[in-house]
């Protein structure tokens, strides 16, 4: 026993005017070990009780965020005091990052930064839908350097943060899931507007998805070359561009249906040509038996 008491205070350096010996050095894997198993514990605790409450993701991502910061600088703090390590110790470290951020580290804090204004501003959360120049897609995550978001198509697609926040983004899905759809729909001249009108307000109020507020408009938009333009203006409640797709499609099935049964025409081009002048025949006669 007394042997081991020597070996752990047997001295291996000396750094700063302080000694540091063998037990001091194994007792700083023991102390992360520690300190490591504790924090899991912890975490897990938490973010089991964070996903039964009613706090949105992008919130419980903010809160596991700010939970391992704090958790880095106290652990830090703690081992070097344990150690015994002065704090003045590490002040080419700071020297060294300052240099690092001048010569290339840039962007990288950018991002970072920018990632916590995310978080905590809160102008893009977790399930919103973004458009971003010609593509558009649902938030996955914030990271710390950027964002994942899942495209219509599939395909997951990282933006740096920094370009959320420097750039137009339209976030479909901000305030609420409110969204207005315009169906247009062209019918043959001739027709009865008055029942047209009233035949299209009919198939958009049906649709179960069309809110009753704001309410539903049928507008005779225009005379068209081909056919008198009408458009119904709803609104729904959209989380993408799927949403879209499928209750304009439905109205436009619905539309096609109750036209059939009323007898108007949906419009197609049309063009008459109008020849002038005579006809003559060269280079031989018309046999009338042929």
């Amino acid at each position: 026993m007394q042997g081991i008491i020597e070996f752990l205070s047997h001295r291996l350096f000396t750094f700063n005017d302080q000694d540091y010996t063998v037990g001091q050095l194994l007792m700083f894997p023991l102390l992360i070990l520690l300190i490591w198993l504790v924090f899991r514990q912890i975490y897990l605790f938490m973010t089991r009780r964070l996903e039964k409450s009613e706090i949105p993701p992008d919130m419980q991502l903010l809160i596991q965020r700010l939970y391992v910061i704090v958790v880095l600088i106290v652990a830090t703090l703690l081992i070097l005091d344990l150690l015994q390590v002065p704090l003045g110790a590490f002040a080419f470290i700071s020297g060294a990052i300052a240099i690092g951020v001048g010569f290339g580290a840039q962007n990288i804090i950018n991002n970072f930064i920018s990632g916590w204004i995310l978080m905590w501003e809160r102008p893009i959360r977790i399930g919103d839908f973004l458009e971003i120049g010609d593509a558009k897609g649902t938030v996955e995550t914030i990271n710390t350097r950027s964002t994942r978001i899942r495209r219509t198509d599939g395909v997951h697609m990282l933006v740096p943060n920094s370009h959320l926040l420097e750039n137009t983004v339209v976030n479909w899905t901000l305030i609420d899931k409110k969204t207005r759809c315009i169906v247009r729909v062209g019918v043959a001249y001739g027709s009865p507007v008055k029942e047209v009108a009233e035949l299209i307000m009919r198939a958009t109020d049906d649709h179960p998805e069309t809110l009753d507020e704001p309410k539903p408009l049928v507008v005779f938009e225009d005379f068209g070359d081909n056919a008198l333009i009408f458009d119904s203006y709803f609104w729904i409640h959209a989380v993408g561009e799927r949403d879209l797709r499928v209750i304009k499609s439905d109205i436009r099935f619905k539309i096609e249906e109750l036209f059939n049964e009323a007898g108007i025409v949906i419009a197609f081009p049309q063009r008459d040509v109008h020849m002038d002048g005579e006809l003559r025949l060269i280079g031989g006669d018309i046999n009338p038996a042929s």
